[in-house]
């Protein structure tokens, strides 16, 4: 253990109810603002007979505001118990974990390397948005090809640099993979899960809808739900991947705490979570322009920042199903899990969503006797 990191390590004083759990963290960083606040939220769009409340994650920091900064605060905890000084992660060049990242590192004294996806070139490729964040804070960046597997191609390079980096440094390199979604880093959303059933959260809420990038987040709700013997209704709304990718992932982190066994047996991804394909639409972090008229609208009607990559393709299907498809739900009282990532909305897609917006600009140069009021 590095001795200039181990004062930020703290005890976790984890829930009594993940006592049987294999490799229950002993220890976590604190970096979220926690508890984040459950609000009733008027949604347009949605039918009458339901209501809608949002749990506002997006406020657990503000350059490192989301769900990643919860999985974080693990997995920079055991990076540092095994005496890693730098870590290696992998996303696309607007990927909300990378960014959380490399600033996490930066305030723990600790250097980020991130293998980004794309097919352009560094120089045609904005400096906006989490990419610019990235930058900000001095990320080492390497772009790889996006029609590279994780398993069989991404990771195998972040092994070889954590390798290259302790030979060449002395010093141990710690790899996590996109969205922080491992064993330890899902006891960010244990750790949530627990602080919803504190705020009575289960009392009347039938269903809690979230996005699903990596499956992290599915993960520890999943375990949370079923520990505690809630019987809240878990959607997913896929906006990478497919749904069969992430319910593998998820039932790989199962087995690592052992409530799934070798053979599939036990708790499965399947049986406790709705995974929805129809949201990633057409395609990761590709928008459409309704979805982006819908993120303008939501923000105009309830002041809550939706961003284009996860948590506003999550909700705008959110609203669909409800519309359509109602039986889906369990029940009339829905709780969305606001997992942040605003930053991305500041690379460029939403200006022709704006583009009359200089129509709507007053000009008042003179003060005459009366304001020139727009209704």
């Amino acid at each position: 253990m590095e001795p200039s990191l181990s004062h930020f390590l703290v005890p976790y004083d984890a829930p009594p109810w993940t006592k049987g759990l294999k490799g229950v963290p002993s220890h976590k960083v604190e970096l979220a603002q926690c508890n984040t606040p459950i609000q009733r939220w008027n949604l347009p769009g949605v039918p009458d007979d339901f209501e809608i409340f949002i749990k506002r994650d997006d406020l657990t920091g503000s350059v490192l505001s989301g769900n990643k900064v919860r999985k974080l605060e693990f997995l920079f905890a055991d990076a540092i118990k095994q005496g890693c000084s730098s870590i290696i992660t992998c996303g696309g060049t607007q990927s909300n974990f990378c960014r959380a990242t490399c600033i996490c590192a930066k305030t723990l004294g600790m250097k980020a390397h991130l293998l980004l996806k794309t097919d352009k070139d560094p120089a045609d490729v904005p400096c906006a948005g989490n990419y610019l964040l990235d930058h900000m804070v001095g990320a080492h960046v390497y772009f790889l090809p996006t029609n590279l597997g994780l398993h069989e191609d991404v990771w195998p390079r972040m092994r070889q640099l954590a390798d290259t980096i302790e030979k060449e440094t002395g010093k141990k390199a710690y790899t996590t993979p996109p969205g922080g979604s491992t064993s330890v880093g899902m006891f960010g959303y244990v750790n949530a899960f627990h602080e919803m059933t504190k705020q009575d959260a289960f009392e009347s809420i039938t269903d809690l809808v979230s996005a699903t990038g990596s499956g992290g987040t599915a993960a520890g709700l999943i375990v949370g739900n079923h520990l505690t013997g809630n019987k809240v209704k878990l959607h997913g709304m896929v906006v990478s991947d497919t749904g069969p990718f992430h319910h593998n992932e998820v039932n790989q982190m199962l087995r690592d705490v052992e409530l799934q066994k070798a053979d599939g047996s036990g708790l499965t991804s399947e049986d406790s979570i709705n995974l929805l394909d129809g949201p990633i639409g057409a395609g990761y972090a590709l928008s459409s322009q309704d979805e982006l008229e819908f993120i303008r609208d939501v923000a105009q009607h309830t002041g809550i920042i939706l961003d284009p990559v996860y948590t506003g393709k999550s909700v705008f299907h959110l609203v669909k199903q409800l519309q359509t498809n109602p039986g889906m739900f369990k029940g009339k009282k829905i709780l969305f899990l606001h997992t942040g990532g605003m930053f991305a909305l500041f690379d460029g897609r939403m200006q022709d969503v704006f583009a009359e917006a200089s129509q709507k600009v007053t000009v008042w140069k003179e003060f005459t006797d009366k304001a020139p009021l727009k209704v």
